[in-house]
């Protein structure tokens, strides 16, 4: 793309952007509006995946289907998105739109840059829930093309946007798929395609082919132990840990968990936190470290029966509490299943393992497309 910069011209931010700031008051309106808090906004994503359908008596702000929602409070976190509804939002949310030569599209990208958010950290306040106000974010000088390079750029942007959206789609159609077979293994009257036909089946329960491993470690570092997990560290329906701790910056933790654990969110298990681990390390005490029992079930294959909605649902039902709802290893040991032998679990779990990796690639797909629409942003925008 050929860009003549020297046509771009310096403005404020405050210049071609302004803040709407009107509050619902209509009760029915109210009733029946779609509510998103700051939460609801995800890093890097322009699309707003979630909201909350209840009445929440501090939101009455109002946004419009077209405007760009901005987080800013912990504004760090890079929180912008495109509402495609009308709706009522929290006052850690502003709700923008572009005025005079800047197009309303155009927006979100501007804020995604790099250079952005060095100066909106940069003039943040506040220590433990930092904000920005409008008079500072509306000094930020950028340059900005005219209208006509920016519908040039835009297409560009909105391409690889339609590349991550179909990617997407594709890794919720994979994990739909699995859900549909892990759901039947876990009927009372197990179903996987042609596998489990005249097969016979044994009904034990979840403590017959699973131990639960309470073992603790004070001194994990002079084991070799260097890592930690805590709950927010597993993310829901995915296996694989991608964050953790350094045991060496100080923790409380002091439960065990050897390579090839399963561990499961006993708190707010809900959440569906359920990961494998893929190294030895310690974790927070609302975390169940379970294991397969040889010779019962395949390790492998545990993951998917504690991931499936029969169990959680069970782990659910089983909790107590109000605020965090927690389940214990007595109440999930008796939960009932019917199992194949170790020779068509393998079968099985070779058809999950292969979705599990088709959909594992799909990810590093869409993770690539957006380490190029943040290495384009900055490379076009500067």
């Amino acid at each position: 793309m050929n860009l003549n910069k020297e046509n771009w011209r310096k403005v404020k931010f405050g210049d071609v952007v302004t803040h709407i700031e009107e509050n619902e008051r209509n009760e029915v309106v109210r009733k029946n509006s779609k509510y998103v808090s700051v939460e609801h906004l995800e890093t890097g994503n322009l699309k707003i995946e979630s909201w909350e359908t209840e009445v929440m008596p501090t939101f009455f702000r109002k946004f419009k289907k077209g405007q760009i929602l901005f987080g800013k409070r912990r504004a760090y976190q890079r929180k912008v998105a495109i509402a495609d509804f009308d709706g009522i939002c929290s006052p850690h949310i502003w709700a923008l739109e572009a005025i005079n030569d800047l197009s309303q599209m155009f927006l979100p990208y501007l804020m995604l840059k790099e250079n952005f958010y060095v100066y909106v950290n940069a003039h943040s306040a506040g220590t433990m829930s930092p904000y920005i106000n409008w008079r500072s974010i509306s000094e930020y000088n950028f340059l900005l093309p005219p209208k006509a390079e920016q519908e040039k750029i835009l297409a560009i942007f909105q391409t690889l946007e339609n590349s991550i959206e179909h990617a997407d789609e594709q890794e919720k159609n994979l994990r739909a798929l699995a859900k549909r077979l892990i759901d039947g293994l876990i009927n009372e009257q197990p179903t996987f395609g042609n596998l489990l036909e005249s097969q016979k089946l044994s009904k034990v329960k979840f403590a017959d082919v699973t131990e639960c491993i309470e073992q603790h470690e004070k001194q994990p570092l002079e084991k070799g132990l260097t890592l930690f997990i805590g709950l927010e560290n597993i993310e829901p329906e995915n296996f694989r840990i991608s964050t953790w701790g350094n045991i060496a910056d100080g923790t409380t933790f002091t439960k065990t968990f050897a390579s090839g654990d399963i561990l499961f969110g006993k708190r707010r298990s809900y959440l569906k936190k359920v990961a494998i681990a893929e190294f030895d390390g310690i974790c927070s005490s609302d975390i169940l470290v379970f294991r397969a029992k040889q010779n019962k079930m395949l390790a492998e294959l545990l993951p998917f029966y504690a991931a499936s909605e029969a169990f959680i649902q069970y782990a659910v039902n089983t909790s107590a509490g109000s605020l965090s709802p927690r389940t214990k290893w007595r109440d999930l040991a008796n939960f009932e299943l019917n199992i194949p032998n170790l020779e068509i679990q393998s079968k099985i779990l070779d058809v999950l393992l292969h979705i599990q990796t088709t959909i594992e690639q799909v990810r590093e797909q869409k993770q690539t497309l957006k380490n190029l629409k943040f290495k384009l942003l900055n490379d076009i925008l500067g």
